[in-house]
């Protein structure tokens, strides 16, 4: 009795099985790209902000303490001047600088990834829609996309804010409802090229309804574009919530980083000269910012060698 070695029969229940052969090669495709993906030195730098800033974020009960946002509890004096025992000063309540930049994080970190994944989901279906359909269809979206385009963001960000209640999800709808046009824009025009080829109109002639080239054959061609997007969305959904928290239209029963600078230009700290309060929040910010622009800018070289992006 002859019995194949085990490689070749998990080879051939490889090729026997489409699901294994589909899970094969996606395996195959995460590792390439992450050959590619480590060969950017700017994206692993962003990578690893990123993982620790995340990390910071997770734990951010046990480095800063479940008590270190409360006023009444505040175990220092006001506006003190860093010291061993708070290496970043404290606020005007008393309360350290570096435990509230370790809660911070997790606030800007939250709205700025779901904000993001609002504005690309709506900017995804609104791109495909407008670049599968023809006709009247397309170009209703597409106004109601330019008329998105053409408004200042930021004022409409605010007047959302300021008619609905000041809460965390107030923010991120509000930032997600104004800043998809760009990404409806850019699938849009992925999407024309991608039902330009041949094999959609194969699945055409094979019956294939609109809901099936769209899902089965144009969404999973643009998703690579909507991933290097969402990581460039992130960094300006976390700008965009600091400058909303600056102007007091943030919750103000959180603490974020945009908060932070509120309070302390309330507090007087400009004038006053104390930059521990101002100095944290905005470097903590710009830092994020960065890292997802890093991670953006390898992503899209990877997925796009034509953009010649610098490594």
């Amino acid at each position: 009795m002859t019995t194949e070695p085990l490689h070749v029969q998990n080879e051939a229940d490889v090729t026997t099985n489409p699901r294994a052969l589909a899970r094969a090669r996606k395996r195959r495709s995460l590792a390439r790209f992450w050959r590619e993906y480590r060969t950017h030195r700017g994206g692993l730098w962003g990578l690893a902000g990123l993982i620790l800033i995340a990390l910071i974020a997770v734990f951010a009960p046990t480095l800063a303490g479940a008590d270190s946002q409360s006023v009444t509890a505040a175990p220092g004096g006001a506006l003190e001047s860093p010291s061993g025992e708070f290496p970043l000063g404290t606020d005007q309540f008393g309360r350290s600088v570096l435990a509230l930049l370790v809660w911070g994080a997790r606030v800007s970190l939250t709205v700025g990834l779901l904000a993001a994944f609002l504005c690309v989901a709506i900017g995804t279906v609104v791109g495909i829609v407008a670049g599968h359909f023809h006709g009247w269809y397309s170009t209703v979206l597409m106004r109601v996309t330019d008329w998105f385009l053409v408004m200042p963001t930021l004022v409409l960000a605010i007047a959302l804010a300021t008619v609905m209640d000041r809460s965390i999800w107030t923010i991120i709808i509000a930032i997600g409802v104004t800043t998809w046009p760009t990404t409806a824009r850019l699938v849009r025009a992925q999407t024309l090229a991608v039902e330009s080829r041949p094999y959609i109109e194969r699945a055409r002639a094979l019956g294939g309804g609109h809901g099936h080239i769209m899902a089965r054959h144009v969404l999973p061609n643009v998703m690579p574009l909507v991933l290097a997007q969402t990581t460039l969305v992130i960094s300006s959904a976390i700008l965009t919530e600091a400058t909303l928290a600056f102007l007091g239209l943030g919750d103000p029963t959180i603490t974020s980083w945009g908060g932070m600078l509120q309070d302390a230009r309330e507090a007087g700290a400009v004038s006053a000269g104390d930059w521990w309060y101002l100095a944290p929040p905005g470097v903590a910010i710009a830092l994020v910012a960065l890292s997802f622009t890093l991670c953006g800018r390898a992503i899209e070289s990877v997925l796009n060698p034509r953009l010649g992006v610098a490594r």
